[in-house]
Formats: structure tokens, sequence, C-alpha cells
């Protein structure tokens, strides 16, 4: 029994959720980010945030709202394809919902390390396409889903299908899974350390760990999103760094070359 049933479809849930969770996430960090209570948690201060970022806020909020009109289009579709209308769906015991969810992480995990890498090291499709993403130098939680309309549907939109129909899962479970990676994508954007997060406490491949790759040292480090580091150790592309103190306050991640 899910707070849903009987008023929306979970081929609905998995198609809208996901959206909706990332703007009430992502808008309460946008809306706490320059709270100066918080400053002290900060990896850039605002002055490197408004001198180094490329692309303005209102333009990244119709570049995220963009992408999320395509994943919505193939997320209908998916479920369309993939569900039977005639057919009653029985989840499976959470230990077997538990392993798909695990399945369906090391699949995305995959698909995006190495469509991400392969964007890095083709000049032509960072120069066009990828760069886009990095014009944010200094992230922050909005701006987690602001890629190139092409990006955004190889990297995030066709690795989360893939992810869904290699675990198996069924529509029910991936509104859990598409909600979780929004929030963890989200938070990895954040800009934000931040005591008893339990995304940055759980996973290495974190705030800082993301940071260091929108860095120019880290650019051709730190792939992995967005949850395991395994394909960046596995490949020599971790880039290991230092958290530390600011005089002005805040923290900076702080990257070690090997």
């Amino acid at each position: 029994m899910v707070p849903w049933e009987g008023y929306l479809s979970d081929e609905t849930m998995g198609t809208f959720a996901p959206i909706v969770l990332y703007w009430v996430y992502a808008g309460g960090y946008q809306l706490v980010l320059h709270r100066r209570p918080l400053e002290r948690y900060r990896l850039h201060t605002r002055a490197e945030e408004e001198e180094k970022n490329l692309v303005s806020l209102p333009a990244v909020v119709r570049g995220v709202l963009l992408q999320q009109l395509v994943q919505a289009i193939v997320a209908m579709i998916l479920f369309m394809v993939t569900s039977d209308s005639s057919a009653v769906v029985v989840q499976p015991p959470i230990i077997i919902q538990a392993f798909q969810f695990l399945v369906a992480m090391l699949v995305m995990d995959s698909w995006q390390y190495f469509v991400h890498r392969y964007m890095h090291q083709n000049k032509f499709l960072y120069r066009h396409i990828h760069s886009q993403h990095h014009r944010l130098i200094v992230p922050y939680a909005i701006g987690a889903l602001y890629n190139h309309p092409l990006e955004g549907l190889l990297l995030d939109t066709v690795g989360g299908a893939i992810s869904f129909l290699v675990s198996g899962m069924t529509p029910r479970t991936s509104v859990f899974f598409f909600c979780f990676a929004v929030l963890k994508t989200v938070d990895d954007h954040c800009g934000l350390w931040l005591p008893y997060n339990i995304f940055q406490s759980l996973f290495q491949n974190n705030t800082a760990y993301h940071d260091v790759h929108h860095q120019l040292q880290g650019s051709k480090y730190n792939y992995s999103q967005p949850f395991f580091s395994i394909w960046d150790r596995i490949l020599g592309t971790h880039m290991p760094y230092n958290l530390v103190r600011r005089k002005e306050g805040g923290f900076e991640a702080r990257p070690l070359r090997d």
C-alpha cells in the first residue's frame, strides 16, 4: 500500500514524482544556500559563485525544465511499452526489491561513468555538448540537471531507462528508485558540506567528490556518478582530495595528485 494508490498509477508517479521532488529538494537548497548561518558549510564563497559561473540562474532553470520535459516523454513511452494494463502487478518480496535497487544503482553508475568520461575525452562532444554542464564551475542544487538536451537524454534519461529494464523492477519500485537518484544527484551539486547529511556520510561519491570534478585540476577525474566511485578506482580516474577549512569560513575540497 502506497499513499498514491487509488489516486494515481505507479507509472504516473514514476514519471512525475522525481520531477516534482527535484524542484522541492533543489529549491529548498537554493533558498538556504545564501543564508548567513550556512556560510560556514559552503564549498565555495558567494563571490566565487558569482565570478566563476558562466550561466545565469534563469538560463539554468530553463535548461533543467527542457531536460525534464524530454525525461517525462521518454518515461511515459517506456512505461506504456513495458506495462500490461490488463495484468495485476504483484510487488516482489522486499529483499528482491532491495536487490533490484542495487542492480539499478550499479547499472546507472556504469552507464553514466562511460558516457560521461567519453564526453570529456572526445573534444567535439565536450566542446559542443558536455561543456554546457561545466559552465557551472561552482555547482549548486538547481543546476544538478543543467545539461545540453542531448546529454540529458543520453546520460540521465536513457541511463535511467536501462537501469529500470535491466533490474527488472516494477513501476512501483521505480518510483522510489528514481526519486532516490534525484535526491542523490541534487545533493551532489548542492555546494554545501553539511553535518549529519546522510548522502555525504554514507557515500564516498558525494558533494565534495563531485566538486573536485568541476574544478580545473580535477576535470579529468572523478567521472563516477551518482552513487559509487567504483569505476574511477578501477580505471585510474579517481582524484583524492583533502577537505580543509577556509580562513574566511566554509570548506574547500582540495584535489591531491597521486
